[in-house]
C-alpha cells in the first residue's frame, strides 16, 4: 500500500494514476470539500480525506502503508504563516504518523528553491521540512528536488511566469536574465517518482530530477513565447529597482504584484545536478525545447 498526500494536485493526481497502472494499491490524501477532486476520478483508490495540519483527522490513514510519498504544500502564499503552518508542521505531522505506523520509505517531494543563496518564505520552510526529514532516525527516506516543472496544463510557477510574459505588450523583465534554469517536464518527475517505489538504493538519498537542458531564464522566456506563437520584446529592468518596487507594493497592498520572493526565483540558479538520479534510477529526462513542443506543438503557435 502506498499513500499520496496532495493526491488531488496536478502532480499528486498524475502519481496515483501511474502508481496504480504500474500495479501498486494507493491511498490518496485529499482534502476535505478539495476543489480538484475530479482530478482522481475514475482512479481505483483508496480516497480518504484529511488535512495534514490538523493531526487528529490523519488518524489510522498510514495503517498498513508501506511507502509515503509526501507532496502536499503551499508552494505561492502572500502570508509567511501558511509555509510554517502546512509545509513544516503538516511535515511534521506526517513524520510522526509514519513512525508510529512503521512505514517503509518516506519520499519527501522538496525543492530545488533550497539552494538558493537568497532565501524565501517558501524555500526556508522546505529547508526545514528536509532537516526534519534527515533528523528522523526510525523512517527510511528519500529526498527530491524538482526544478521548474512544466507540462501544458499545469507546472503552477511555469504557468504564471508564462501568464506574466503573454500580459504586456512588451514585457519588463527582472534583471538580465543570467541565472540558469533547467525546467523539467512534468511527466519526467512522475517516472523518477514512480522508480522510488521499492527502491532501497534510494534510502537515505536525495535526487535532483531536473531537466536535460540547462539555459539562461531570459532564452527560456524566449523560447516560452515562441511557442505561443509571440515574438514580444523583453526589457530588463534592474534588480534594486525591482526590489524597492516590491517593498513598496508590500507597504501598500496585501497582495502586491512584485514580491521578494519572485525576484529571489528570476534572477537565482535553479540548475542542478541529476547525475545520481540517472545513475540510481535510469532517470533520463528530455530537454525543455522538445518538452515545450510536446505541450505546445509547433503547429498550434
Amino acid at each position: 500500500m502506498i499513500l499520496v498526500t496532495g493526491a488531488a494536485g496536478a502532480m499528486g493526481s498524475r502519481l496515483v494514476r501511474r502508481l496504480l497502472a504500474e500495479g501498486h494499491a494507493v491511498r490518496a490524501l485529499v482534502l476535505p470539500k478539495d476543489p480538484f477532486l475530479a482530478r482522481l476520478d475514475g482512479c481505483d483508490c483508496e480516497l480518504v480525506t484529511g488535512d495534514i495540519t490538523e493531526s487528529q483527522s490523519l488518524r489510522g490513514l498510514a495503517a498498513g502503508v508501506d511507502t509515503i510519498y509526501h507532496l502536499a504544500a503551499v508552494i505561492l502564499s502572500s502570508d509567511p504563516a501558511v509555509f510554517e503552518k502546512v509545509n513544516v508542521q503538516g511535515t511534521r505531522n506526517l513524520l510522526a504518523l509514519a513512525a508510529g505506523a512503521k512505514v517503509q520509505h518516506f519520499i519527501y517531494v522538496s525543492s530545488a528553491s533550497v539552494v538558493y543563496p537568497q532565501t524565501t518564505p517558501y524555500s526556508r520552510s522546505k529547508r526545514e521540512c528536509e532537516r526534519l526529514v534527515r533528523q528522523q532516525d526510525q523512517l527510511a527516506y528519500t529526498l527530491v528536488r524538482p526544478t521548474l516543472v512544466y507540462e501544458s496544463d499545469g507546472g503552477m510557477e511555469f504557468q504564471l511566469f508564462l501568464r506574466y510574459l503573454m500580459k504586456f505588450p512588451v514585457v519588463p523583465f527582472i534583471g538580465r536574465g543570467q541565472a540558469r534554469k533547467s525546467p523539467v517536464y512534468a511527466e519526467d518527475v512522475i517516472d523518477g517518482l514512480v522508480k522510488l517505489a521499492g527502491c532501497q538504493k534510494a534510502h537515505g538519498r536525495t535526487y535532483n530530477f531536473c531537466g536535460a537542458e540547462s539555459l539562461p531564464i531570459w532564452d527560456l522566456a524566449k523560447l516560452m513565447l515562441a511557442r505561443q506563437g509571440s515574438r514580444k520584446v523583453l526589457v530588463p529592468v534592474p534588480v534594486w529597482f525591482c526590489r524597492l518596487a516590491a517593498a513598496l507594493m508590500k507597504r501598500l497592498s496585501d497582495d502586491p504584484p512584485l514580491t521578494h520572493s519572485a525576484i529571489a526565483g528570476i534572477v537565482q540558479d535553479a540548475d542542478l545536478d541529476p547525475s545520481s538520479a540517472r545513475m540510481d534510477l535510469a532517470y533520463a529526462p528530455i530537454g525543455v525545447h522538445d518538452g515545450l513542443d510536446r505541450c505546445f506543438p509547433p503547429a498550434a503557435s
